[in-house]
Order: C-alpha cells, then sequence, then structure tokens
C-alpha cells in the first residue's frame, strides 16, 4: 500500500519588477551621489582659489531640453558654462560675474553662489534617500519571498521524508497500522516485581 503525499501549496513567482526596481534604485542612488559629490568637489575647488571672470550670456533656457550658456575667458581660452542658474529678466548678451578655480577653469559658478548648478545638488538630496528606501524595499521583498521558497522546499522534503519513514514503519509493523494490540509477552509482575 502507497500513501498518497499531498504537495504542498504554490507559492506565487516573484515578478521581475522587483528585481529591475532595485537595479534601478541602486544606479540611481549612485549616479545622483555622484552628481551630488561633483557639484561639491567644483564648490570646494573655487571656494580655494577662486578667479573673478566676466561672462556673456550666450543661450537662454527655453524649457524643451536647453539649457543656459555663459562664455567666458579664463587664462587667455574662450569657455563656455552651461546650465548655470541664471537671474529671472536675463537677456541675451547681459554680462555676468563668475568664478572659476584657479587649477581648472572648467569649474565655474555665478558670483554669490555655493554651487556651480544647486539644482543637482538638490536633487542629489531629494533623490538619493528616496531610491536607497526603495532599493531597501525591493531588496526586503526579494529575500522574504526567496527565504519562503526555502522554507516551502525544506517542507516539501520533510513531507516526503515522513511519508517515507511512515509506510516502513506501517509495513515494518502491522500492530500499530491494524489497531491491534502488541505480541509481546508481559513479564509476571511488570516492572515492580524487578524490584
Amino acid at each position: 500500500m502507497q500513501t498518497a503525499t499531498v504537495p504542498p501549496p504554490r507559492i506565487p513567482r516573484l515578478g521581475r519588477g522587483w528585481y529591475l526596481a532595485a537595479v534601478l534604485s541602486a544606479v540611481l542612488a549612485v549616479g545622483m551621489c555622484l552628481l551630488g559629490w561633483r557639484q561639491a568637489d567644483q564648490a570646494d575647488r573655487i571656494e580655494a582659489h577662486p578667479v573673478r571672470v566676466e561672462g556673456v550670456v550666450t543661450q537662454l533656457p527655453t524649457g524643451g531640453g536647453t539649457y543656459s550658456a555663459v562664455s567666458y575667458r579664463a587664462g587667455g581660452q574662450p569657455h563656455t558654462a552651461a546650465a548655470l542658474p541664471l537671474a529671472d529678466g536675463t537677456k541675451l548678451g547681459d554680462k555676468i560675474c563668475l568664478e572659476h578655480a584657479a587649477d581648472d577653469a572648467g569649474a565655474v559658478r555665478i558670483c554669490g553662489d555655493t554651487y556651480p548648478q544647486p539644482v543637482g545638488v538638490g536633487l542629489a538630496r531629494f533623490s538619493v534617500p528616496v531610491a536607497v528606501v526603495l532599493f531597501v524595499i525591493c531588496v526586503l521583498r526579494i529575500r522574504r519571498y526567496r527565504k519562503a521558497v526555502a522554507v516551502r522546499a525544506g517542507q516539501g522534503r520533510l513531507a516526503a521524508n515522513l511519508a517515507l519513514a511512515t509506510e516502513t514503519l506501517a509495513d515494518g509493523m502491522p500492530a500499530i497500522t491494524h489497531g491491534k494490540r502488541s505480541r509481546r509477552k508481559r513479564r509476571a509482575g511488570g516492572r515492580r516485581a524487578q524490584s
């Protein structure tokens, strides 16, 4: 006689979206950290040895993906700074005070500002914690799913082992399975008689 084993209930599959969200949130957090670090590094280099120059606005931001552009000369070479935060009412050809680092003319900011592109720093301050929280949630969900799968697999093996043990036990001991009493003979007097 063979016993029937009941398979454990199926666990729903974890969607690929959790893995994708974990990877994308990690990439976003690292990318925004690098952006913030770059802005802070440029601000430190400018603050260490600032050189003031005069720039001319050559392009205004239109909101359709184009950024502002300011042309300036540093060390006799022409340079262009993009995406600087211009004041409202700025027109093409307006002159603007700029500060650049003495050792790097590409690290430039508007006079009086802390960072070359304050919007990037603000975006990094907001998006990095959000991305880290999203990453942690995804990783916890993935770990919880994998743990549930491991437990279910272990329960399935345990059920199969118990079924085999019960079957083996049933074949070797018919007295238990058929409800009959044990066939061993009792000693006269039982345990109390031995002492």
